[in-house]
């Protein structure tokens, strides 16, 4: 099976098993992520939504793509300071770069962890859907650690992450010149270490420093994670 087939089977899955279960139901209000694992699992709630299934889904997006997917599938969008949204989720859904044993995960290799984070903090319940590849025994030593800053504060910010041991690299624009700006004009560091941190402590570390606006650690709303296994079946943990 691909990747790209993992994805797509692990989205249904877990849209699905999330309506059986009552996890889903009419009338929710439910952010929705940005990414390739996060795509079909929005493909997957319209066609619930078209066939009846669910009615009167309330949508809050992270990123401009998964907006405009949103209203190419006839999702309504909301903002999280929409009175009907009133700054709080009854669920989120996203994917992951990387999930480790105790299902704390990496976001951000789309650029739009700040909102992803703003979604699932906000959440009453958050779910990660990610194919096997993304299952890791340690955060952020293969998987580069985002981090989103101010532009002006590049300098100090990296000195003070290399003082925590980490390596980091600004964020490259593709097909354009300079570094990637975020949906929020700010830029992303990436960073990665040679040994495991732990990524509870190192969330609050990061977000300490001066100048730095999110981190891609996301280890306070511990997830649902909907994954595959070596059988290539869909499980939770």
């Amino acid at each position: 099976m691909t990747q790209t087939e993992q994805k797509e089977l692990v989205a249904a899955t877990a849209i699905d098993t999330l309506i059986k279960n009552k996890k889903i139901f009419s009338g929710m209000k439910i952010g929705l992520g940005t990414g390739s694992t996060a795509v079909p699992a929005v493909k997957h709630l319209a066609k619930r939504i078209a066939d009846g299934t669910l009615k009167d889904i309330k949508a809050v997006v992270t990123s401009f793509g998964t907006q405009n997917l949103c209203e190419e599938l006839e999702i309504p969008v909301y903002s999280m300071n929409d009175k009907i949204i009133g700054g709080h989720l009854d669920l989120a859904i996203d994917g992951a770069d990387e999930v480790d044993p105790d299902n704390n995960v990496i976001k951000g290799g789309g650029a739009a962890l700040l909102r992803e984070k703003i979604v699932a903090y906000n959440a009453e319940q958050f779910v990660i859907v990610a194919d096997s590849t993304k299952i890791v025994d340690s955060l952020g030593t293969k998987f580069r650690l985002p981090v989103e800053i101010i532009g002006e504060a590049r300098v100090p910010v990296t000195k003070a992450l290399e003082a925590l041991g980490a390596e980091c690299v600004l964020r490259e624009g593709v097909k354009k010149c300079g570094p990637v700006i975020t949906d929020n004009g700010n830029q992303i560091l990436d960073i990665l270490w040679k040994e495991p941190v732990n990524p509870c402590m190192m969330e609050d570390k990061i977000n300490s420093i001066v100048g730095v606006v999110e981190v891609g650690f996301f280890t306070k709303n511990k997830p649902i994670v909907f994954t595959m296994n070596s059988d290539c079946n869909v499980i939770q943990r």
